[in-house]
Order: C-alpha cells, then sequence, then structure tokens
C-alpha cells in the first residue's frame, strides 16, 4: 500500500471523483484540505509551481494535478 497526498477545496466535484478512486485501490489516503487547512497553501503552490487548480495527487514523488480534470481558485 502506498502513501497518497491528495490536496483538494471544498466543492471540488474533480476532488471528490479522485479520492474515491484513490480510496479504491487501497491506498493509504492522506487528505490536505486546503479550505479548512490554508497554512499548506505554501507547500501545494510549490507542488504546483504557483498553479491555483485542484486536485493535486503526490504518490511515490510524483505529482499530479488536475489528472483527470479540475477546479481553479
Amino acid at each position: 500500500m502506498a502513501r497518497v497526498t491528495l490536496y483538494t477545496r471544498d466543492g471540488c466535484p474533480h476532488c471528490a471523483r479522485t479520492r474515491e478512486a484513490i480510496l479504491g485501490t487501497g491506498d493509504r489516503l492522506v487528505e490536505v484540505n486546503l479550505s479548512h487547512e490554508p497554512q499548506a497553501m505554501t507547500e501545494f503552490l510549490k507542488l504546483t509551481g504557483g498553479r491555483r487548480v485542484v486536485p493535486v495527487v503526490v504518490r511515490g514523488g510524483r505529482i499530479e494535478v488536475a489528472p483527470d480534470g479540475g477546479t481553479e481558485f
């Protein structure tokens, strides 16, 4: 089982679909909801190169920004 970090925001349908897909793999999900954890924004912006779009998936050192569509904020 891999550890997967998922950055999300409230009201993002792409985030909900990505969360369900990750949970379906059996991987260990660590969700960082930027709506509730604004202090995580600095790290989030480093991962995305300044892009403000969710979801962002970090798995095994690989960063996927809005892999199946995203919501900008």
